[in-house]
């Protein structure tokens, strides 16, 4: 039987292709999987911001869908647990400690001194001894979209970690060279929040690559939200207004990257913003925000029919009735792992203990003794 002839002007057509259109409009950004680098490279407590920054943005990707076992989370300092901390085990990234961005599930990958320029690039390259556990790896391939987030205090084609060494824009524009060949990035957003941070992506020279900085050469990165609770400033401008674009955001958000760019311009931020497209294959519109800040949600379309009734019915007749039916849950399997977690221990009998009794019994006979003098001591024993 011949097939029907579909032309331009038949009603089908607009059907069929304003599907495929749809369809490839779906898939354009051709990755499978998310992944997220999140690096604080500042220690001390008046570097405060900075790991308020980088946890902010790792409460917006896990929030828009990106999983721990896919973020790489580097904080150079534990504010949380300093001494100076006036709320211990949280860290704030708004005034009168409205947000605590530290939560109750953050996973820290790399703390305190294990955060140097040299365990960052061999985690992007993957040159990491066997024994690294799975949480410290950057586990990405070719259909991976990376993010990668620093902040920090850097200069002129430099990133300061730890105030004791640094990592220049031609060692980080290598190390993404040797991703890009060992095809362990799909695309790479990266953006840094640091004095002159513009100088950061200029030596960039691998593809699919876009980078945004808050300030250009020659600028400072300048501080934001001071709280005299705390004592110290709580974010960096630039990276304060991005979160509160990224707050607006959800997994099926149409918003692009050419948004992103305008929401920090110089009227607020004080220092300019700067980005680079150059390297990237796609226009900066046809970017969403979700193919790096969120998770792949992606399903194929097929046109077969599945009969899942006869499946089911080839799986029980495998197994008697009596194989199938499940043992009654425990009362704890019943009940979420968190809720678990956060029960409160169940109170003890109290029982005085024994220095208790002995000072009472020694407050009793100072009592008798000046109420009756010393002549009556010998009634007590």
């Amino acid at each position: 039987m011949p097939c029907p002839l579909v032309t331009q002007g038949s009603p089908g057509f607009h059907g069929i292709f304003g599907r495929q259109d749809r369809a490839e409009q779906f898939f354009r950004s051709g990755h499978t999987n998310n992944w997220a680098v999140l690096v604080c490279t500042s220690r001390f407590w008046f570097n405060y911001r900075h790991v308020a920054n980088t946890l902010s943005v790792y409460r917006s990707v896990k929030r828009l869908g990106i999983p721990d076992s896919h973020i790489v989370l580097m904080l150079a300092d534990d504010m949380a647990c300093n001494p100076r901390n006036p709320k211990p085990a949280t860290v704030f990234s708004h005034k009168n400690m409205e947000l605590n961005v530290y939560g109750d599930d953050v996973e820290v990958d790399y703390r305190s001194y294990e955060v140097t320029v040299e365990n960052f690039l061999r985690v992007l390259t993957g040159r990491i001894p066997p024994s690294t556990p799975r949480s410290k790896r950057l586990l990405s391939d070719d259909r991976s979209n990376i993010l990668i987030y620093m902040t920090g205090h850097g200069g002129n084609g430099f990133l300061k970690f730890q105030d004791s060494e640094e990592i220049t824009n031609v060692e980080l524009a290598d190390a993404f060279e040797q991703m890009w060949q060992k095809r362990r990035y799909n695309e790479l957003l990266f953006i840094i929040d640091t004095c002159q941070g513009a100088s950061m992506y200029e030596r960039f020279y691998s593809p699919n690559i876009m980078a945004l900085a808050s300030s250009q050469v020659g600028e400072d990165s300048l501080s934001h939200q001071p709280d005299l609770g705390i004592g110290v400033h709580l974010m960096d401008r630039y990276t304060f207004y991005v979160l509160e674009f990224l707050e607006e955001i959800h997994p099926a958000s149409q918003t692009n990257m050419n948004d992103l760019f305008q929401v920090c311009p110089k009227s607020l931020c004080v220092s300019t913003p700067g980005h680079r497209t150059d390297l990237f294959q796609r226009a900066p519109q046809n970017v969403l925000i979700t193919d790096f800040f969120g998770s792949v949600r992606k399903v194929e379309i097929t046109t077969e029919t599945l009969s899942l009734d006869r499946d089911v019915a080839g799986f029980e007749s495998k197994f008697p009735e009596e194989e199938l039916a499940t043992e009654p849950l425990k009362y704890a399997e019943q009940l979420p792992v968190a809720q678990i977690i956060h029960q409160k221990p169940k109170q003890k009998d109290w029982h005085p203990p024994g220095g208790f009794i002995l000072g009472l019994w020694a407050l009793i006979i100072m009592v008798f003794f000046k109420t009756y003098g010393i002549k009556h001591m010998k009634h007590v024993f």
